[in-house]
């Protein structure tokens, strides 16, 4: 991982679209700050497509959509992105998934909900679970004191022997029933919506994490970052950023987008 000082200027002049996971990526101490979000509002305002990438739940992903300076959101690590038409007042929402199938999907993962919950002591269903569609989030470290690494690992393997994907971000450990994730999910909005093929996407597109679960994201885009904090999760990840921050969280995101701002506007 190159330090974000090294993002050159024929790479950033290229950009037309900055994706960003949120916890932990723009969000410090599970707090959105204002240079956080007002780092998402200059790339806004300088006509950059801002598209949060995020595990957190479709409720939540509705009101990003709605309110803040963002083109759009895909939410529970794919099963779904939401963009709103401020002009026509109307929400696109897209799943990957029918709802057929999300109904029989959350049978199966109310089994592995009960599953974990007995066999993972101090384990616990994420305070947002109320708002999901798709996934099923296990919290290890938001709202209960931090599990070890033997304990995520359990919940993972719970999941998929229930053969369920599961993927571990900041804070949850995420699982639902398909064969989707943040990018394959990404790759159709960025299509779909802005008529950016997967293929030129590669070439102008950029992505901020800061976890596991963002590393088909790490692993695709060669313009992508991790804020400073993922040094703490490094060794979970095989497939690197090519950049990272020196600062943490929100604060590294600031940076990351101060840096973009410069070599655009020069």
């Amino acid at each position: 991982m190159r330090p974000i000082g090294d993002l050159g200027a024929n790479d950033a002049r290229r950009v037309r679209a900055v994706l960003t996971d949120i916890d932990d990526t723009i969000t410090s101490d599970g707090q959105l700050g204002a240079a956080a979000y007002g780092a998402l509002e200059k790339l806004h305002e300088h006509g950059l497509s801002v598209i949060p990438i995020t595990g957190r739940p479709a409720g939540w992903c509705d009101m990003i959509a709605r309110f803040w300076p963002v083109d759009g959101v895909v939410g529970e690590n794919g099963a779904l992105y939401f963009r709103y038409d401020h002009a026509k007042r109307t929400m696109k929402r897209w799943y990957a998934a029918s709802e057929a199938e999300r109904t029989e999907n959350r049978r199966k993962l109310d089994a592995i909900r009960d599953e974990v919950l007995e066999k993972v002591p101090g384990s616990a269903v994420a305070a947002d679970q109320a708002y999901r569609i798709a996934d099923l989030a296990i919290d290890f470290r938001e709202d209960v004191a931090p599990l070890d690494d033997a304990a995520i690992k359990t919940i993972v393997s719970i999941f998929n022997a229930h053969g369920a994907e599961a993927k571990i971000s900041s804070i949850h450990v995420n699982g639902w029933f398909g064969r989707y994730d943040k990018l394959t999910t990404t790759l159709t909005m960025l299509n779909d919506e802005f008529g950016i093929s997967k293929d030129a996407a590669r070439d102008c597109v950029l992505f901020a994490g800061d976890s596991p679960n963002d590393e088909p994201m790490f692993r695709y885009f060669p313009l992508s970052v991790g804020v400073a904090n993922i040094k703490d999760v490094v060794h979970l990840i095989a497939t690197k950023p090519a950049f990272v921050t020196a600062k943490k969280s929100g604060e590294g995101f600031v940076e990351l987008a101060g840096r973009l701002l410069m070599l655009q506007k020069d």
